[in-house]
């Protein structure tokens, strides 16, 4: 199995875009991100275990990752309670900054090696996206690349308002 080196279309704009989102709910105490700005948005902490949970569940149906219960959990943060009516799977009380600190860590421990240098057979093959529709890996590398960003700027908006708890 060859490598193609995608560096600039994916790894690149990953490492971007994860970082600014990263450092953008880092920070913040375990009230700030479980602050709800209103209903039907994602706290800032739901929104870092559903970023991660989207990263794990995407390259373990793209090369079969063998995943522990506590990383099959982060995986339904996915789309349950973000695309679905399921339930979010973590209550506000767990959702603290060690929490989103070792999502963050057990995501680019998965997703590194894959967006750096994939493989022919992991950019052809289908997978199921989270929204629903049937992608490839390139496909789902380039969502990988860009999903954090989507979700810095949520965050951003939801840091700025009036409302929003001091630190």
């Amino acid at each position: 199995m060859g490598t193609i080196n995608r560096m600039t279309d994916f790894s690149k704009s990953w490492r971007l875009s994860r970082q600014r989102f990263a450092e953008s709910v880092t920070d913040l105490s375990q009230d700030q991100l479980n602050f709800r700005l209103h209903d039907g948005v994602l706290t800032p902490g739901e929104m870092a275990l559903h970023v991660v949970g989207v990263e794990i569940w995407f390259i373990q149906q793209l090369v079969g990752l063998d995943l522990n219960q506590a990383e099959i959990r982060l995986t339904r943060a996915a789309v349950d309670g973000v695309v679905n009516d399921n339930p979010f799977p973590y209550e506000a009380d767990e959702i603290s900054p060690a929490m989103v600190a070792w999502a963050f860590a057990r995501g680019e421990g998965h997703v590194r090696e894959h967006i750096e240098n994939p493989f022919e057979e992991l950019l052809t093959k289908e997978i199921k996206s989270a929204l629903g529709p049937i992608i490839t890996g390139e496909g789902a590398l380039t969502r990988l690349a860009f999903h954090p960003a989507y979700h810095q700027g949520q965050v951003h908006l939801i840091r700025t308002s009036p409302s929003f708890p001091p630190q």
